[in-house]
């Protein structure tokens, strides 16, 4: 496969000291207080008064770290790209797989994640955080461009008849049929029994339209807006 793009949340809020030291104990413990806190209570309980009560800390503690609940949530999303990062990119290096192999590992891995109660919350409230402020939305789109980029290179690879606004579009595409599972059959949701045919539908017709979709296809579709 070519080179990955490499997508970096930008650092727009303000940063402290040691905060970025992935062997912080006290911080790693916010950071998995927060993530039980959004999942589990929602949007509206994410506060740092809340999570300080999560993790048995003073919420002066908490700030320490943190004086900004947007320094915590930069932290947050960004630990949680860095895992998601780690786990597709070593599967696909792993096993050394060609593009197609590699696009429908990144389709079957984010439709299982889909499927769970952690994924499904998660990104639903962040969404719902977004609406509101413009800074986490900021965060939230990073997540995705992340996903697209690798997507768009497994597309490029795959079809080189594309241009890179065509491979652009169809890697949207596929980002989007994939985003769009969470509300119909992530957990909890109505057709969540579905997902296992859902799962190789999209693997296989994703993959399959990455293949062969031809530059006049691409162009056409969009001609119809």
């Amino acid at each position: 496969m070519r080179k990955q793009k490499t997508t970096k949340l930008k650092n727009t809020a303000p940063q402290r000291p040691g905060i970025y030291s992935r062997g912080a104990e006290t911080v790693d413990m916010i950071l998995e207080a927060a993530l039980r806190v959004l999942v589990e209570e929602g949007a509206s309980a994410f506060t740092l008064r809340r999570i300080a009560e999560e993790c048995g800390m003073q919420v002066g503690n908490v700030s320490r770290h943190f004086p900004r609940k947007e320094m915590l949530v930069q932290v947050f999303l960004e630990d949680l790209v860095n895992r998601g990062d780690e786990r597709i990119k070593g599967d696909i290096r792993r096993l050394g797989v060609p593009a197609d192999e590699a696009l429908a590992l990144i389709i079957g891995g984010s439709l299982d994640a889909i499927k769970t109660k952690r994924m499904t919350h998660l990104f639903i409230e962040l969404w719902a955080m977004a609406n509101h402020d413009d800074f986490v939305a900021e965060r939230v789109e990073m997540i995705y461009r992340y996903v697209h980029d690798l997507i768009e290179s497994c597309v490029a690879e795959l079809n080189p008849a594309l241009s890179p606004a065509d491979v652009e579009v169809v890697a949207l595409y596929i980002s989007a049929s994939i985003e769009g599972s969470t509300m119909l059959a992530g957990y909890g949701k109505p057709w969540r029994a579905k997902m296992p045919q859902l799962r190789a539908i999209a693997v296989k017709s994703l993959v399959d339209l990455a293949r062969t979709i031809k530059p006049e296809d691409v162009r056409g579709l969009s001609s119809l807006a």
